[in-house]
């Protein structure tokens, strides 16, 4: 090491975005070639939605969740009956 603080290794970002040129980064310059080539499309700012799935109606999941709690009813129940104590 050249003896340096951290202070003077550390990055200047004054000195970064006052740069007179700034090189656009890779993945930019790979579009712009690509897009010079090929132009896209024009894509709407917002496109429509696809067809929604179907949802389960609302006595479905009601009858899930009852069922649960009843067949948790009956296994306390049942470990109940079965303990010594």
């Amino acid at each position: 090491m050249s003896g340096q603080g951290d202070e003077e290794r550390e990055f200047d970002f004054r000195w970064a975005a006052e740069a007179e040129l700034k090189e656009p980064s890779a993945r930019a310059r790979m579009l712009a070639a690509r897009w010079r080539e090929n132009p896209p499309g024009p894509v709407p700012f917002r496109p429509d939605p696809g067809p929604a799935a179907p949802r389960r109606s609302s006595w479905v999941s009601t009858a899930l969740v009852l069922g649960c709690v009843a067949a948790v009813i009956v296994v306390l129940g049942y470990l109940q009956t079965r303990s010594p104590y």
